[in-house]
């Protein structure tokens, strides 16, 4: 019985969240310009370096500022140990992409995707911005970004297969049940709100 309520419940969020983001996920050819690129963190390796899938986000909104379809671009990531350091990472990684440094913003309390949308709009002021993620994930990071009342699309950044896909839509499954929850049921609010 249990199982049949999660089940049914993580169904009930999928829709939720497609239905709020239907027609706003774009291939970065087509994604309609905004003020700001959002990069949402994820791995860095134990050298500093961004994994294969922030890499790919990286290179999505370093290509969309040389497209001029954003001015700025915000890095979120996780540095909540002196030790791993997501934003510096990304920072370090655009810098040598050749992106100036006057257009990096650097949040270093994106420890979830909730957290990331949610400083960007209060903390960071933004507005209207195109989130650069992969496809699997964007849906639920573009439904973040406009539930804290950004104007949000979304920048399919995938280049490569990345191992573990079959885990990482499972994972997502829940993941989007979690945001659901946070956003509607426990109107949760990010960690560090300054």
């Amino acid at each position: 019985m249990l199982t049949a309520v999660f089940v049914a419940a993580c169904f009930a969020s999928c829709a939720v969240v497609r239905r709020d983001v239907a027609g706003r996920t774009y291939s970065v050819a087509e994604v309609p310009a905004r003020t700001v690129v959002i990069v949402p963190g994820a791995g860095v390796l134990p050298d500093g370096t961004p994994s294969s899938i922030l890499e790919d986000r990286l290179a999505c909104a370093r290509d969309l500022l040389r497209a001029g379809k954003a001015h700025e671009i915000l890095v979120s990531g996780d540095h909540g140990a002196r030790s791993y350091d997501e934003t510096g990472a990304m920072q370090r990684w655009l810098l040598a992409a050749g992106v100036p440094a006057q257009v990096i913003r650097l949040d270093h309390a994106g420890f979830r995707t909730l957290d990331t949308m949610a400083r960007a709009h209060e903390v960071f002021g933004v507005q209207a911005a195109i989130v650069c993620s992969q496809r699997v994930y964007l849906d639920r990071a573009v439904f973040l970004a406009r539930a804290f009342g950004i104007d949000a699309v979304g920048a399919e950044a995938d280049a490569r297969v990345y191992l573990g896909r079959r885990l990482a839509v499972l994972r997502e499954v829940v993941a989007r049940l979690a945001a659901v929850i946070d956003v509607h049921v426990l109107h949760r609010r990010p960690r560090f709100s300054s």
